[in-house]
């Protein structure tokens, strides 16, 4: 089978009806974005569109320097678009959206706190129990195969159980919402074939909602319901797929052996139009 591209937009419903339904997390309107370089104005971001709804996987590829993690900092309130709305549960944005994690490709693990102790450290800014923020980080990090690393440090930790603690650490203060730009970019395919299934199942039997920020077509196409392919600078949205493979969505291998995979990663491939410079 030939996937096809949808590309009137992403799927993102306009107007005042559609904004204020409340039904999607997420709904981007039009929203646009440049920077002041040494006086010249230079558009990162032109007239984008987009939507993320309840229990959806979304990823979002794009050649590079398209300005991807220009977006996702717009999206959780760090910088300002210049035009278009941003609104969550139908409420524009103000400061930075409530119930939403956040997962970078650094782990940003605070090296003297145990493994445990990272996992802890939002629940105690948010004031909740030590003995209840401990059951609970603890049981985050044994759903993710740390049983028994819990006192450990990070430096004793391979790049692989960093990146599982940092994702029990986004994982157990239940946010409604994952923003993650590129969170499994520098681990090794093993590693990274078993994270991905980690948090597939995590986000699914939780009904959250994930829009992810990959370089990584294949890691696309096998996490996600829908992928979006945003085009070159100021960047907008180019092709949008629904993504069928059938079986079972948490499992990394069925995925990539679905009879659609290589059609929908070879036609993506096709739309970023990369040129080796």
């Amino acid at each position: 089978m030939t996937p096809q591209a949808n590309r009137d937009a992403a799927s993102a419903p306009t107007g005042d009806g559609a904004m204020s339904s409340g039904v999607f997390p997420l709904v981007v309107d039009r929203v646009s974005k440049s920077y002041d370089v040494d006086g010249k104005i230079v558009p990162v971001i032109g007239d984008l569109s987009l939507s993320l709804d309840k229990g959806e996987i979304v990823s979002i590829v794009g050649p590079s320097g398209c300005g991807k993690t220009t977006l996702l900092n717009t999206l959780c309130g760090l910088i300002a678009p210049d035009a278009g709305r941003i609104r969550w549960y139908g409420r524009e944005l103000a400061g930075q959206p409530q119930n939403v994690g956040y997962m970078l490709q650094k782990d940003l693990l605070l090296p003297w706190r145990t493994a445990l102790g990272n996992v802890m450290l939002g629940l105690e800014i948010r004031g909740v129990a030590a003995a209840e923020a401990q059951d609970r980080s603890r049981a985050m990090l044994d759903r993710l195969g740390l049983h028994g690393f819990a006192d450990h440090y990070p430096s004793t930790l391979s790049g692989g159980m960093r990146q599982r603690v940092a994702l029990a650490r986004t994982l157990v203060n239940e946010p409604a919402v994952l923003l993650f730009d590129e969170p499994f970019a520098s681990l090794d395919f093993q590693n990274k074939l078993l994270i991905e299934g980690d948090t597939a199942r995590l986000v699914r039997e939780g009904g959250r909602s994930l829009l992810l920020i990959t370089h990584d077509i294949e890691e696309a196409v096998s996490l996600a319901d829908r992928v979006i392919v945003l085009s070159k600078r100021p960047t907008g949205v180019k092709a949008v797929y629904d993504i069928d493979l059938g079986g079972d969505r948490t499992d990394m291998m069925a995925a990539r052996d679905s009879d659609n995979f290589s059609g929908y990663v070879r036609q993506i491939w096709a739309d970023l139009d990369v040129v080796l410079q």
